[in-house]
């Protein structure tokens, strides 16, 4: 039965008079006499008493009735919560970030998603690109953000590009190296740390050091905890890698050195945004989305 004649069944109900019921329904008494009688006849039930003045529901009418008016108004409550989800006042985004997005763009994101929508929930995975690509094709999560290059491009995939993120190597305040411009070659017995970097990009730096062809950047650490990463170098004279944006606070308060290097190509990660091909973003995934790629151009300037 439709939810509108179910409507028409509450308000007789309700008034007790097929006029004043035509009335609140916006139909003509004869239109609005029809509705019922159809519903009646659907249903193969006698829902109202006629034989006086005023309309009474029968035992079969009052089952009917209690139960369209649990029908109506959960109607409502989906009416609303599609207007509410659609203006993202409430809703759930499930999203994932590898170690340097969540180092450099998370915190502004997840501030913004409670102080713009406090309704929304959010759930956030921080692991590695193989980790949140299982997570994301198993669909408990509607996209993840990581550097590209420790992708591998597959059909069901789809990465929008974000950008790049300038990176650079850091000691401990006192280090040795932190004084002067020195080769790269000059880091390695110190040992050098990382979150799980590309490989062809050990290899482009294993040449930069003058390491035989074919060799990679020998890493003493591998962590994917850009936080972790930062505390080493901190207490220990282990050199990181990571982004500029990632340790701004670290640097400006002295805690931690960019190293000036001779010999040192352009070092960056290339962030972007990997979904599933044919599934379509909620309005919250496209806000966060469009939030995240701001964020990068914003940082890429700055850097």
């Amino acid at each position: 039965m439709e939810l509108k004649r179910m409507a028409h069944l509450v308000a007789l109900a309700d008034t007790r008079h097929f006029g004043r019921a035509a009335e609140r329904c916006h139909l003509s008494q004869p239109a609005f006499s029809r509705s019922v009688l159809a519903a009646e006849e659907e249903l193969g039930l006698r829902l109202f008493n006629r034989e006086t003045p005023e309309i009474t529901c029968t035992d079969a009418g009052a089952f009917v009735v209690e139960r369209a008016r649990k029908l109506l108004f959960e109607n409502r409550c989906l009416e609303r919560d599609v207007s509410m989800y659609r203006e993202r006042q409430i809703g759930d985004v499930a999203f994932g970030v590898g170690p340097f997005p969540a180092a450099t763009l998370l915190l502004s994101l997840l501030c913004e998603l409670r102080a713009s929508y406090p309704g929304i929930n959010t759930r956030v995975e921080v692991n590695n690109t193989k980790y949140l690509a299982e997570h994301l094709r198993s669909e408990t999560l509607d996209f993840f953000v990581a550097d590209m290059r420790n992708l591998t491009p597959e059909a069901d995939l789809v990465v929008t590009p974000l950008g790049n993120l300038q990176a650079a190597f850091y000691v401990g305040t006192g280090h040795p190296l932190g004084a002067a411009a020195v080769p790269l070659a000059r880091l390695l017995p110190y040992g050098l740390a990382s979150v799980h970097p590309p490989e062809s990009l050990l290899l482009a730096l294993g040449q930069a050091a003058g390491l035989p062809q074919g060799v990679p950047l020998p890493l003493a650490l591998v962590c994917d905890d850009l936080q972790v990463l930062k505390g080493v170098a901190m207490a220990t004279h282990t050199v990181i890698a990571c982004p500029v944006a990632g340790v701004r606070r670290e640097v400006d308060s002295g805690a931690l050195v960019q190293l000036t290097l001779t010999d040192l190509p352009p070092v960056f990660a290339q962030m972007g945004v990997v979904s599933l091909r044919g599934r379509s973003f909620s309005a919250m995934a496209e806000f966060a989305v469009g939030f995240l790629g701001t964020l990068a151009r914003q940082q890429a300037l700055a850097a």
